[in-house]
């Protein structure tokens, strides 16, 4: 059975991208004026891959967004064969959380009704206290 991993570190991320030949790239159509779009790692040198939609990008220019966009890489070293596996995906973590987890676990975990929208409630529940107070 082949794991997957989760990290944020980019030395992590950079060093497993690189020893597959992956480069730092952006989903061209979703480029809006100095901000790189949707991240992606494009294997060039990969069978079959001819993406065009992919415009590579700056090491700097990902992490940014990739911190900016508050993301994880999930990842794989190996297929279930021993092969070298390209395995990733960038989720944030609550994704990551969720895929890994029932949803009855994620409640107990988050200790709140929804773990979909937290801000949400957050500032509903201040809305509520501030609105208590001046009545």
């Amino acid at each position: 059975m082949t794991l997957s991993k989760t990290t944020r570190d980019h030395k992590e991320i950079r060093r497993w991208a690189e020893s597959r030949g992956a480069i730092p790239s952006e989903v061209a159509s979703t480029h809006n004026k100095n901000e790189p779009g949707i991240l992606r790692f494009h294997f060039p040198k990969a069978p079959g891959e001819k993406d065009n939609n992919l415009r590579e990008i700056s090491w700097d220019a990902f992490f940014e967004k990739f911190d900016d966009s508050n993301l994880e890489l999930v990842y794989q070293e190996e297929t279930a064969e021993g092969e070298r596996s390209n395995f990733n995906k960038l989720v944030h973590p609550e994704e990551s959380a969720s895929s890994k987890k029932s949803s009855s676990a994620a409640k107990n975990k988050s200790g709140t009704k929804s773990s979909k929208n937290p801000g949400r409630s957050k500032s509903d529940s201040k809305g509520s206290k501030k609105d208590e107070e001046e009545e």
